[in-house]
């Protein structure tokens, strides 16, 4: 799994797309580095949203197992 795709680093992520939208707030940027900032920004978010779609998925997994019975494995899907 890539680095910045694992839940390890979600944080991470999270802060960094903070940082690029303060920075595009700022209205500071020129447009080619805005640009460059918001394309960041929106791989930042995709990636994030990954990381929480499998944690979704692994916590859907854990509950539809509480009754007792053992728990399965979660494996994620690969993309």
């Amino acid at each position: 799994m890539p680095r910045k795709n694992s839940v390890h680093y979600f944080e991470e992520n999270l802060t960094e797309l903070d940082s690029i939208v303060t920075q595009l707030e700022s209205n500071e940027l020129s447009l080619e580095e805005a640009l460059k900032a918001f394309e960041k920004g929106v791989k930042l978010s995709n990636e994030c949203q990954s990381v929480l779609t499998k944690a979704e998925q692994k916590v859907q997994i854990l509950l539809e197992k509480q009754d007792g019975e053992h728990l399965e494995n979660f494996e994620p899907e690969s993309n």
